[in-house]
């Protein structure tokens, strides 16, 4: 441990600005460690449960055989095997020798049905989003704690996009050297410290970045009132079928299942003469199922059941539920539930180009194009944590012994380019709402409460 003097003013504005910028990164990673711990631990034990055992029951095994049984007798003994339940939707099988899945809701509760498509018997049930996958999902979605978990993430993951930007200052090199912000320098105790944590942070600071915003896109405030609105499919394309007051997002279950693309677009109805040629003779289950497989629903597709008078028969196979590893595949189809015709037919080349840049945003983010995502993701998940013991250990080494403070870096007296400052701060507050409140409630506690109880000031300072 050091005897620095932490509280020595810097010379010279350059060096103001530094000790500015590293006082921002210091307090910022105070709120910021915990939780970007917690999301890349979740995170990546995300991506290898879903790599290993999949999620949601979709690699439950059964024995190949030559006949497959109809998706409606399937469907017949999955809802059998729920007392006063209601089939909600049908998971086609990825492979030859998986289970199809059935979901079959009773009582408000959503159980998900194993069934061996080849002897239509029921191999098992659980509650839908139950497993290890869901226990993490829910951890990193809102820490378990609903909307505040979800505020609280959000704060955290606006506040690291200040760490890496107030980071990168901090060690981009100046006055040449390069070489030496990209390659460690082979030192001891704190310089070999220092010189990993800024050398690991430059490399992953873009796929940083590009976690931490598509990870705010699920986010209530950021994603849900700023992003939606930009990646939003146009109702207009609907103007030739009558439209439901439902949206697709009342497709969802518990979380985001539906493309960002389609969560505000209103439903089709059912009813009509409108539409194009679709299913021939009566519209059942193993119609819909067939006309699935023509128009080019291969392995895995999802089916939802109308479940209104006015309610659509609904074929989808997004990256985001892993149907597929391409996300450029996806494909939502919608269906008279009377007449069979198709009302809708939107894919990816259908969506807007901010709807596109969230499809591929999340495919990439959960790791769903293949095993070479889910490493890739890995090395970034281990970056991070790396980024987050080794931020402590730098702490540890600087501070002063047996000082009882967090010494923090000391905030200039005249700091130069102010009125930059608050440019960047208003630009960060505009752009992710929560980031600013955290920014403009430290302001406040600084002004308003330490600045009249000098220990505890001291304390923190």
């Amino acid at each position: 441990m050091t005897s620095t003097d932490i509280n020595a003013q810097p010379e010279g504005g350059a060096n103001k600005l530094y000790f500015a910028a590293w006082r921002w990164h210091f307090y910022a990673g105070l709120f910021v460690i915990p939780f970007l711990s917690i999301l890349a631990v979740t995170g990546m034990s995300m991506l290898w449960i879903a790599w290993v055992d999949g999620r949601d029951g979709e690699r439950t095994v059964v024995v190949a055989q030559d006949t497959v049984q109809p998706v409606s007798v399937q469907a017949e003994a999955a809802v059998a095997a729920i007392p006063d339940g209601t089939l909600k939707q049908y998971v086609a099988p990825r492979t030859n020798d998986v289970a199809a899945l059935f979901r079959v809701d009773a009582d408000g509760d959503a159980v998900m049905v194993a069934v061996d498509p080849y002897t239509a018997t029921v191999v098992e049930t659980f509650p839908r989003r139950s497993g290890w996958y869901d226990f993490f999902d829910n951890i990193h979605s809102d820490l378990m704690l609903g909307v505040t978990g979800d505020r609280i993430l959000e704060t955290a993951a606006s506040l690291a996009l200040v760490l890496v930007a107030t980071g990168l200052y901090m060690w981009w090199p100046r006055g040449g050297g390069v070489r030496a912000a990209f390659v460690p320098r082979i030192g001891r105790g704190r310089a070999l410290w220092k010189s990993l944590h800024g050398v690991v942070g430059i490399w992953i600071s873009l796929f940083l970045v590009f976690f931490l915003i598509s990870g705010l896109s699920w986010a209530g405030i950021w994603g849900g009132k700023m992003v939606q609105a930009w990646s939003q499919f146009p109702a207009e394309k609907w103007d030739s079928v009558p439209l439901s007051d439902d949206i697709h997002a009342s497709m969802n279950h518990d979380r985001r299942e539906v493309p960002w693309a389609l969560e505000q677009t209103p439903m089709p109805a059912s009813g009509s003469a409108a539409g194009i040629a679709g299913t021939d003779g009566p519209v059942t289950l193993d119609t819909v199922d067939a006309l699935a497989r023509d128009i080019g629903f291969d392995a895995r597709y999802q089916l939802n059941v109308p479940q209104s008078d006015t309610g659509v028969w609904t074929l989808s196979r997004d990256s985001m539920n892993t149907d597929s590893t391409d996300p450029m595949s996806d494909r939502t189809v919608h269906i008279d539930q009377f007449t069979g015709k198709i009302l809708a037919d939107v894919r990816f080349a259908d969506y807007s180009f901010a709807g596109k840049a969230m499809a591929v945003g999340i495919a990439l983010h959960m790791g769903t194009l293949g095993l070479w995502s889910v490493l890739a993701n890995s090395l970034v998940c281990l970056s991070v944590l790396f980024l987050c013991v080794s931020s402590v250990v730098l702490w540890w080494k600087r501070r002063p012994a047996k000082s009882g403070r967090l010494s923090a870096p000391p905030m200039p007296k005249e700091l130069p380019l102010w009125q930059g400052a608050v440019l960047v701060g208003l630009g960060i507050s505009m752009a992710f709402p929560l980031a600013g409140l955290a920014l403009l409630t430290v302001l406040a506690v600084d002004l308003f409460i330490l600045s009249r109880l000098p220990k505890l000031r001291s304390s923190l300072t």
